[in-house]
């Protein structure tokens, strides 16, 4: 008399194969805990609440810029892109156990959410902006030193 025994396909919704130094395991996905590792360098996705009001969660692309060894708070260093429809900003956040309303995971290679050459021209027209903005401040300097130096003469 054969007995029947009811075996379970790998592969269901619960399990998955895996394959870890050329052995192959069946894990139960229920269980499986997912290890992220990250360097310098990896491309991050981040879904930060925007504003202290509300929930609304925003997601940016950025980039593992460093890693800060403290003793009480080992901090992750990410530079991100906040871009608008005319603006870029490169922003930083440093990411610990008490970061808040903050999470971040490796980015797919299919996120991409700038185009570089606009980003570049964006911050080109910062550049221009800030040193026209330089030549003003001079001339304004240039211009006081020239007429207002009478108010600064001594009299006799």
């Amino acid at each position: 008399m054969k007995n029947n025994v009811a075996v379970r396909e790998p592969n269901t919704p619960i399990t998955k194969v895996i394959e870890i130094g050329g052995i192959k395991m069946e894990v139960d996905m229920r269980r499986a805990i997912k290890v992220e590792y990250y360097k310098v360098g990896t491309k991050v996705r981040i879904l930060k609440k925007s504003s202290s009001y509300g929930e609304d969660l925003r997601t940016y692309g950025g980039v593992i810029v460093g890693f800060d060894q403290f003793k009480k708070q080992p901090s992750i260093l990410i530079a991100y892109l906040k871009s608008t429809y005319g603006d870029a900003e490169i922003e930083f956040l440093t990411f610990n156990s008490q970061t808040k309303d903050v999470e971040i995971c490796v980015a797919d290679d299919n996120f991409v959410p700038f185009q570089k050459a606009t980003v570049l021209t964006m911050l080109s027209n910062k550049i221009t902006e800030a040193e026209q903005n330089l030549l003003e401040a001079r001339a304004k300097k240039e211009y006081f030193v020239k007429n207002f130096d009478k108010y600064f003469e001594e009299t006799e």
